[in-house]
C-alpha cells in the first residue's frame, strides 16, 4: 500500500475501526521493506523481535528512538540521500541522524500540509517566525529546529523573522509587517521557550512602556517541549492567558513531534488534547514489560508513522511519558487517538527544540 492512499483521506475523518486496518497493512509493509533494505535494522529484528508478526498495531516492532544517535539506520543507498536531519541536543549531547531521500522528504511535507491546514485553513497567509533566519542556512544538513521552521514556512505567503541573530525582537520590523497585513489572518510559528523568552517578555516590556501590538488576527503554532517553562512555574494555561493579555493572541495550538518522524506531528485541539492523524498513531507502553497501557494509564509513548521509507523510523519508542485520553470521542469532533504528554522520562536527555535551546540559554 503506497503512502498516496493516506493523502486521499482527510486527516481526522476515520474512526479506529476504519483506520487501524490501513495502518497495520502499511506498517507491516514498511517493516518488511526496512528489514530487507537496512542491515542494522534486520539484525535488531532478529535479535529482539524474532516473531514480529503479532496481531494489529501492538505487533509492529519498535525501535528505541535513542538508537538513531548510536547507529547508522538507512534503508536507501547513500547516494539517494538528499537531506540529513539532526535532532536537537544540548552542548555535548549526541544527536540523531535521519537520512531522507526525495520521496520521504516530499511525503513529510505533504503530510504536514494536510495536518496543519485542517487547523488553519487552506491557502498561504502572512507568517511571523519567532526565530532568527540564520538557523535555516544549511539546507542539506540542519537541526530539528531548522527543519521545523522550513517545514512550516510552506504556509507563509510572506515571511518575517521576528528575531535577529542575537535573539532580539525586531520591533520596527514587526510593526511594519503587522501594518502591511492589517486585517488579514497571520500565522505565528515558533518554539515554546523562544516564544516566551524572546517574544512574549519583550512584548510585555514594551506594553509597560506604552507600546502595544495587536496580534488578535494571528494563529500561533508552537512546539519543542515545556520543561524549562514548567521549571519557571509557567503552565500551558498561563502561557495562553499571558499571550492573550499582552497582544490579544487567542488562537494557540501546541504540537508534539520529533525529527525522527518529521511530518507526522500531533496537533493540539481547542480542548488541549494532542491528536493522531490518519498518517500516524500513538500507543502507550508499560515501562517494566512494554505491555500496552489502557486509556488513562500512564506509560512510555510509542509513535507510529506511515511516512518513513528511507530510514526505519515508522515505529519508535520515545523517551517521553504520556497517557491516552481516548479514541474517536474528543469534544472537538476529530476522530482517532488523542493523548497528552506528561514529560520526559526520568534521566532521559533533553531533546525538544525548545527545551534544548533553553538548557543552553544564558
Amino acid at each position: 500500500m503506497g503512502f498516496e492512499t493516506f493523502l486521499e483521506i482527510e486527516p481526522y475523518s476515520l474512526c479506529e475501526a476504519e483506520k487501524e486496518p490501513l495502518l497495520v497493512r502499511r506498517l507491516e509493509e514498511l517493516t518488511q521493506h526496512h528489514r530487507e533494505s537496512c542491515p542494522a535494522y534486520n539484525r535488531i529484528l532478529k535479535s529482539v523481535f524474532p516473531g514480529f508478526d503479532g496481531p494489529g498495531l501492538e505487533g509492529i516492532p519498535f525501535l528505541p528512538v535513542r538508537l538513531f544517535k548510536e547507529l547508522t539506520l538507512r534503508s536507501v543507498p547513500e547516494e539517494a540521500v538528499v537531506k540529513t536531519m539532526t535532532s536537537s541536543g544540548t552542548s555535548g549531547q549526541a544527536v540523531s541522524r535521519i537520512y531522507l531521500d526525495r520521496a520521504t522528504s516530499a511525503n513529510q511535507q505533504k503530510a504536514l500540509v494536510k495536518i496543519v491546514s485542517s487547523f488553519t485553513g487552506s491557502g498561504r497567509v502572512p507568517m511571523i517566525i519567532a526565530d532568527c533566519p540564520s538557523v535555516v542556512k544549511d539546507r542539506r544538513m540542519f537541526s530539528a529546529r531548522g527543519a521545523g521552521i522550513l517545514g512550516f514556512s510552506i504556509f507563509g505567503s510572506k515571511k518575517f523573522y521576528a528575531l535577529d541573530d542575537d535573539m532580539r525582537l525586531d520591533v520596527e520590523g514587526l510593526r511594519e509587517f503587522l501594518e502591511t497585513h492589517q486585517g488579514k489572518p497571520v500565522l505565528l510559528f515558533g518554539f515554546t521557550f523562544m516564544i516566551w523568552q524572546h517574544f512574549y517578555k519583550e512584548l510585555l516590556r514594551l506594553k509597560q512602556e506604552g507600546v502595544t501590538f495587536d496580534l488578535s488576527n494571528c494563529v500561533l503554532i508552537h512546539g519543542g517541549g515545556w520543561k524549562k517553562l514548567q521549571s519557571e512555574a509557567v503552565s500551558q494555561r498561563d502561557f495562553h492567558d499571558r499571550l492573550q493579555d499582552v497582544c490579544g493572541l487567542g488562537r494557540i495550538h501546541d504540537y508534539y513531534g520529533m525529527v525522527e518522524q518529521t511530518g507526522c506531528i500531533y496537533m493540539q485541539c481547542e480542548y488541549g488534547h494532542l491528536h493522531a492523524s490518519v498518517f500516524s498513531d500513538v500507543m502507550v507502553r508499560h515501562p517494566l514489560d512494554f505491555g500496552v497501557c489502557g486509556i488513562g494509564e500512564p506509560g512510555i509513548i510509542q509513535v507510529l508513522s506511515t511516512i518513513p521509507e528511507s530510514y526505519p523510523g515508522h515505529s519508535l519508542l520515545t523517551e517521553d511519558e504520556g497517557v491516552l485520553l481516548g479514541r474517536d470521542d474528543c469534544p472537538c469532533g476529530r476522530k482517532g487517538t488523542y493523548f497528552k504528554v506528561i514529560g520526559r522520562l526520568k534521566n532521559a536527555e533533553l531533546r525538544g527544540c525548545s527545551d534544548t535551546y533553553a538548557a543552553d540559554y544564558q
